[in-house]
């Protein structure tokens, strides 16, 4: 292999190898698609590889290709977050730990955690990100989160999980609402209502457990609403347009408007896990992982 291969080669090759297009990639990268050619021929030739098959109308990868452009998307991501964490560094700063998480685990168990945390391991800078279990799957699959907290039953391979709570599921309706803690039977009671639930896109095993509460009660519910957000449902239920479901960690005293009646009989309960890439390199998170276990 020649010793003429630099980085920007590396980056220019990844901008085709997504677009699958010259002339796009150019404008992508603000060179000229003649340059970007030449650069990816004499990479090939550095190389001793073929990474693309030219086509008259279009590119595509070969199996030498196809290999390299997953394996520098990790490494460079891999290079970005040494060159982050070594700017940290220089500014006083211990690193950084980047968090994914489902609305509910910000209620408590977050910001105990990094309160605990921040007390033994001071200057460490952190990014939290609201999100969907199924992106924060996908960005800690590619090193764009440290660790994410999620309601799911399995994770893919190449990640850890670990569960750190277990809880029962609440009802929740408006306060003026004749069912209370005292007189609640079974959820049967309330098949003709409407209901407000979190979208099954937000979480779709989450999703299914819920519906499966309906179907051990015995009916379907009639869906009014999809959100992803509590603080919609309990807008929604206030207002009078159904009422909901939702994990214990969720109740709140600050909304005068509702009330929540623990279904603690039932079997079905929702479990809060931490998940992380078991090859993620970022020292800090070893570091909270420990506090976790």
């Amino acid at each position: 292999m020649g010793n003429q291969l630099e980085l920007r080669h590396l980056k220019y090759f990844l901008a085709v190898a997504e677009e699958l297009h010259f002339r796009r990639a150019a404008e992508r990268l603000y060179i000229s698609q003649p340059g970007l050619s030449r650069q990816i021929k004499q990479m090939e030739e550095d190389l001793g590889v073929i990474l693309f098959e030219r086509h008259n109308r279009k590119v595509v990868l070969t199996k030498a290709g196809a290999y390299l452009k997953k394996e520098l998307k990790l490494t460079l991501k891999s290079l970005d977050q040494t060159l982050e964490h070594a700017k940290l560094l220089n500014d006083g700063k211990k690193g950084d730990l980047k968090l994914g998480y489902v609305g509910s685990a910000m209620q408590e168990i977050i910001p105990n955690l990094l309160l605990d945390f921040e007390a033994e391991h001071p200057n460490v800078v952190f990014g939290l990100k609201e999100l969907d279990n199924e992106t924060q799957i996908q960005n800690l699959l590619s090193f764009d989160l440290d660790l994410g907290f999620v309601r799911l039953e399995r994770v893919p391979k190449g990640l850890e999980i670990k569960s750190i709570l277990k809880e029962s599921f609440c009802l929740v309706l408006p306060k003026d609402y004749p069912i209370n803690t005292e007189n609640f039977r079974n959820l049967s009671v309330l098949k003709e209502e409407p209901f407000i639930l979190f979208d099954p896109k937000y979480s779709a095993s989450y999703y299914e457990k819920v519906m499966q509460i309906f179907d051990d009660s015995g009916f379907t519910p009639i869906v009014s609403h999809n959100t992803i957000h509590a603080g919609s449902i309990y807008k929604l239920v206030e207002n009078g347009f159904g009422i909901s479901i939702v994990p214990k960690s969720l109740v709140t005293t600050d909304n005068k408007k509702i009330k929540f009646i623990e279904l603690n009989k039932i079997k079905q309960k929702t479990t809060l896990s931490v998940v992380w890439n078991k090859n993620n390199r970022n020292p800090i998170l070893k570091d909270f992982l420990e506090l976790i276990k």
